[in-house]
C-alpha cells in the first residue's frame, strides 16, 4: 500500500531533491568522499535531518530511484552494554583532545545506534556521532580524523564501532494565584496548562521577558537552568503569553465552526422528522439527539473558553505574572567539577500565595497531546521493562527519587518531559554520556558532559525544542532524571537533547548555600 510505503520510506523527495539525485556530480569520486546526494539524503528521518560529511561504515548507501524517489528513512537508538559503555569517560576525552589537536571544530560528541525504518527493531552498529561546524571540515580532513578516532578506539580493544561527521549545532534552549489542574473533561483542559503549578511553567526574568525558559523542580524555592539576572521572576514571558491567548482563541473558533455545522446538521434532520417514511423518522429523532448533545458540548466550550479568555486578560498582565524572585543564581559553568557536567541553574524563592490552593507537590500534567494508551504502550519502551507503568488518574504523574548515575546504563529509562514551548514529549535515554562543546565570540570556548536523550521515533519528531530549558526529564517511574539544557541539530529543530543530571546538580545546589534543598514529594 502507498501509505504503508511512505511511512518506512518517507514521502516523495521535492523536485530540488530528485534533481540532486539524477545529478552525475552527486557521486562520489573516491571512498573518502562523501556524494551530495548522500550527504543531504543519509539522515532522512531525524527531526532535523543534519548532512552527512564522512563516514568510515562500508555498507552502500542506496540512492532513491524511480520518479517519486522515496527516501529511507533511519531512528536514532541509544547504545548498552558496549565494552565503549565502561571506557567511555576516558576514551571520550581522548576523542575530543585529538579533535581538538587536528583543528576541528566540533559540537558535540554523541555514541548512537541506528535502525532503518521499517525493518523492525535491527539496529545498525555502534556509532560515534561527531558533530561540527557546518562548512567547517572537508572530505579529506574528515577522512584522516574519522580514521585517527578508530585507532583510538582499537588502544582499548574496540574494532566495532564507526565513525561518522554530520553537520550539526549544539544550543541552549533559554500574579494572581496559580490555577488547580482541570479535568481532562473540562473545555479549558488543552488551554490552561501554562496557569497550572505542574512542572513545564514558561517562566523568564521580569527585566528580560522576551527570553524565556521552563520552571524545574517545585517546593518554596524551585530550581530551574539559569535565564535570568537577580530579578523579579515572570510566569510566561511575552511570546508564551502571546500563544496562550492565541490557543484559546483557536478553540474558541474551532468549537465555533463545530457548533454552526450541527446547526445546520439538525436542521436537516428535522425535515427528515417531518416526513412520511416512520422508519426513518425514527432515525432522525435519535441522530437528532445525539448531534444536539455534540452542539451542546460545543456550546458550553465556547462559553467556558470566552470566560477563560476574559480572565486571562484581565487578570494575567505583566505585573500580575510575578511567580517569585531569584535568590541564588550562579554564571552558567560547562565542564564544572570533575565531572565535567553543565551547572545551569537559579533558585527562585516563589511567592507561596500564587500557589498554594493549588499546589499538588513536583508532578507533572502529562496533558492531551498525546492519547492515554498511546503514552502507556510508549513508555513500556523496545527493551524488557524490568517497572510498570500505569497512567495516573487525572493525568498528573506524582514525581520522587533520583535516577542514580549507575542506573543511567539501564536501557529501561524511557523519560517524559512538559517543557513550555513543545508540550509533554517521551523520549529514550542514552547509556553514555555525551560530550558539548559551546564556541564564543572572543575566540574561546567550554566543553561539557551531558545526559542524552533521543527522540521517541521519526514520527514523534524532536524530544525538545528552544524555550524548553529546565524542563525536568523523568522516567516511567516518576524520578527526577536531568534538568534540560539544550540540543543539537538546527536550532528549530533538535536530533538529540541535553540534561545535567539531578543526581550530580542537587548535591551542588546543597553545597551552595542551601542545605537543606530536596526534591518536595507529590501530594496529589
Amino acid at each position: 500500500m502507498r501509505v504503508a510505503r511512505e511511512d518506512a520510506w518517507g514521502p516523495p523527495s521535492f523536485p530540488t531533491e530528485i534533481n540532486l539525485l539524477n545529478d552525475d556530480s552527486a557521486s562520489s569520486p573516491s571512498p573518502q568522499y562523501v556524494s551530495k546526494a548522500e550527504g543531504v539524503f543519509y539522515y532522512s528521518g531525524l527531526p532535523s535531518g543534519p548532512k552527512l560529511v564522512y563516514r568510515t561504515g562500508t555498507t552502500p548507501w542506496i540512492r532513491p530511484t524511480g520518479l517519486e524517489a522515496y527516501r529511507e528513512l533511519k531512528e536514532l537508538r541509544p547504545v548498552f552494554g558496549h565494552k565503549l559503555n565502561t571506557v567511555w569517560k576516558e576514551l571520550g576525552r581522548e576523542v575530543y583532545d585529538f579533535l581538538d589537536s587536528v583543528g576541528v571544530l566540533w559540537t558535540t560528541i554523541d555514541v548512537v545506534r541506528f535502525i532503518k525504518v521499517g525493518q523492525g527493531e535491527v539496529v545498525g552498529p555502534v556509532v560515534l556521532w561527531i558533530g561540527v561546524a557546518p562548512e567547517s571540515l572537508c572530505s579529506e580532513d574528515a577522512h584522516t580524523a574519522a580514521h585517527s578516532c578508530l585507532d583510538l578506539l582499537k588502544k582499548f580493544d574496540i574494532t566495532d564501532v564507526e565513525v561518522e561527521f554530520r553537520e550539526s549545532m549544539y544550543s541552549r534552549s533559554a500574579g494572581p494565584s496559580l490555577l488547580k489542574p482541570v479535568s481532562s473533561f473540562d473545555p479549558i483542559v488543552d488551554v490552561c496548562g501554562p496557569l497550572t503549578p505542574a512542572l513545564g511553567l514558561s517562566i523568564a526574568a521580569q527585566a528580560s521577558f522576551h527570553g524565556e525558559g521552563t520552571g524545574g523542580s517545585t517546593s518554596p524555592k524551585a530550581a530551574t537552568a539559569r535565564k535570568m539576572p537577580r530579578h523579579n521572576v515572570l510566569l510566561l514571558g511575552t511570546k508564551a503569553f502571546d500563544n496562550l491567548v492565541k490557543s484559546i482563541k483557536i478553540k474558541i473558533a474551532g468549537h465555533s465552526i463545530m457548533a454552526e455545522y450541527y446547526n445546520e446538521w439538525i436542521e436537516k434532520l428535522q425535515e427528515r422528522e417531518a416526513g412520511d417514511d416512520g422508519d426513518d423518522t425514527t432515525k432522525a429523532t435519535r441522530e437528532r439527539k445525539q448531534v444536539q448533545e455534540s452542539l451542546d458540548k460545543a456550546n458550553e466550550g465556547m462559553e467556558a473558553l470566552d470566560k477563560f479568555h476574559d480572565e486571562v486578560k484581565e487578570n494575567w498582565r505583566l505585573s500580575q505574572r510575578i511567580l517569585g524572585h531569584i535568590v541564588c543564581s550562579p554564571p552558567l559553568t560547562l565542564g564544572a567539577g570533575k565531572e565535567r557536567f553543565t551547572e545551569d541553574y537559579a533558585v527562585v524563592e516563589l511567592d507561596s500565595s500564587k500557589i498554594e490552593k493549588a499546589f499538588r507537590g513536583n508532578v507533572i500534567d502529562l496533558g492531551t497531546k498525546i492519547p492515554l494508551v498511546e503514552f502507556t504502550s510508549r513508555t513500556y519502551g523496545r527493551a524488557d521493562a524490568t517497572t510498570i507503568f500505569k497512567y495516573p488518574v487525572g493525568r498528573l504523574l506524582k514525581l520522587q527519587g533520583l535516577i542514580q548515575e549507575n542506573e543511567m546504563n539501564n536501557p529501561d529509562i524511557l523519560g517524559p518531559t512538559n517543557g513550555s514551548a513543545s508540550g509533554v514529549t517521551i523520549g529514550c535515554a542514552t547509556g553514555i554520556f555525551s560530550f558539548v562543546r559551546e564556541y564564543f565570540n572572543n575566540g574561546t570556548h567550554q566543553t561539557s558532559m551531558e545526559w542524552a536523550i533521543l527522540p521517541y521515533d521519526h514520527k514523534s519528531g524532536a524530544f525538545s525544542a528552544s524555550g524548553d530549558s529546565g524542563s525536568i526529564i523523568v522516567d516511567r517511574q516518576g524520578r527526577f532524571g536531568g534538568l534540560l539544557t539544550g540540543g543539537a541539530g538546527k536550532r528549530d529543530s533538535l536530533d538529540i537533547t541535553y540534561a545535567t543530571p539531578l543526581f550530580w546538580l542537587l548535591p551542588r545546589i546543597k553545597a551552595n548555600g542551601f542545605p537543606d534543598a530536596y526534591l518536595y514529594p507529590a501530594t496529589a
